[in-house]
Parts: C-alpha cells; sequence; structure tokens
C-alpha cells in the first residue's frame, strides 16, 4: 500500500467545457422562431432566455434525435 501524500501538490487543471450553440434545422418551423427569438432575447440582453431557446432547440427531435427527447 502506498503511502497518502502529506505535502501539497499542484491542482489539477480540467479541460475547459464549451459547449456550441445548437443550429436550427433548415426548413424547420420551430427551429427557425426559436432562432429568432434566441437572437431577440440576446440583443436585449437577456442570457436567460438564450440559454433557453438553445435547450429548446438541441431538445426539439429531428430523425435519429426523437428519442432523446
Amino acid at each position: 500500500m502506498t503511502e497518502p501524500t502529506r505535502y501539497m501538490t499542484a491542482s489539477v487543471e480540467l479541460p475547459l467545457w464549451l459547449e456550441l450553440e445548437p443550429v436550427p434545422v433548415d426548413g424547420c418551423d420551430v427551429c427557425g422562431a426559436l432562432a429568432r427569438e434566441r437572437e431577440a432575447a440576446r440583443i436585449a440582453g437577456d442570457g436567460s432566455k438564450v440559454s433557453d431557446c438553445n435547450v429548446e432547440i438541441r431538445r426539439h427531435p429531428h430523425g435519429k434525435n426523437e428519442a432523446w427527447s
């Protein structure tokens, strides 16, 4: 069995996870409306609404993603 470390060690650096905004599906009226709503919220400085729109776009079912919603 190894002895526990008894001195300060360097902190662990985890990679910063940046998620790109979801891209609306071309030709989908729901995705298009959400993208417009997201842009209006961004212009108004409403980051919470921008995030909400991103979640809705990401969860909107399209083909293989339907099982995830």
